[in-house]
Order: structure tokens, then C-alpha cells, then sequence
């Protein structure tokens, strides 16, 4: 798994409304909080997102930008993200493309993601990978942190 200080690596996906989301275009704009979650829908991802969701404003006041991965198609991640009123972008990555990019894939790789947040400054370094997969509301108490410390 990519580590605190690595280069992030650069993504383009394409969302089910066809905007595409390239990691790139933040750079030196704002801060990334990329989150990986295991499957749409189901209870600890639906728990992780509205947290995301109900904090977004709070990480956006700290210059960053929220981005939810999953290997769902992106018309089930779009799905997701309006059952869940989720204002940021929602990838769905089924060529597990990202979640390769990123290491956290499980179970072999065909089925589920792990459940990762990876903070990303301006510059596109990772400052926090956050691994906790039942403690859901770790994965915001830590990028919060981290986004604190960066603009500390």
C-alpha cells in the first residue's frame, strides 16, 4: 500500500454523468480526501459516506476536495451518492484501475476495495493513509487532522 510521502498517482475516471475527475486538476488548487469503501449500499459504506457527507463542508472550509471511490459501475456509484445526498464526485472504478493505482484491492483483487482514505496535498504528495475498516468514523477524524496540520 502507497505510503505517507509517496507521489499519489494521477487518475482520469469518468463519471456516470460524464464529467471526468482527474486527480491532476487539484493540484496546487486544493487538497485531496480520496476515500476508498468496499460496496455501494451496503451498511458500513452507506455509514462512511454520510459521514463524509455531513462533514463536507467543514473539509471543503479546509481546502479540500472529497472524493469516494468503489469498484461499482459509475451509474451505481451515481446512484449511491443521490440515495445519499453526497455533493462530491462518487468513482466507480470496475476496471479496478484506481484501486490497483492505489494497492487496495482484496481478495485477489476481483471482488472489493479496502476501506481506505488517503489524504493528498496541492502539490499531489499522500500525507495520511488511513486503514480502518469497521472504524468508519476514523477515516474523517484523521483526514481532518491531517488537513488541520497541512494548513498549520
Amino acid at each position: 500500500m502507497l505510503a505517507p510521502g509517496d507521489v499519489a498517482p494521477d487518475f482520469s475516471a469518468t463519471l456516470a454523468d460524464g464529467r471526468v475527475v482527474r486527480l491532476r486538476d487539484f493540484r496546487g488548487q486544493r487538497h485531496v480526501v480520496l476515500y476508498f469503501f468496499p460496496k455501494a449500499f451496503t451498511p458500513g459504506c452507506t455509514r462512511e459516506t454520510c459521514t463524509f457527507r455531513d462533514q463536507y463542508a467543514d473539509l471543503r472550509d479546509l481546502g479540500a476536495e472529497v472524493i469516494g471511490v468503489s469498484l461499482d459501475t459509475p451509474a451505481k456509484q451515481a446512484e449511491f451518492a443521490k440515495a445519499q445526498g453526497a455533493e462530491f464526485p462518487m468513482i466507480g472504478d470496475p476496471s479496478k484501475e484506481i484501486g490497483r493505482a492505489y494497492d487496495v484491492l482484496r481478495l485477489g483483487g476481483w471482488l472489493l476495495a479496502k476501506r481506505v482514505t488517503f489524504v493528498i496535498d496541492k502539490h499531489g504528495i499522500i500525507r495520511n493513509v488511513i486503514h480502518a475498516e469497521f472504524d468508519v468514523n476514523h477515516h474523517i477524524n484523521a483526514a481532518r487532522q491531517t488537513l488541520r496540520e497541512l494548513d498549520a
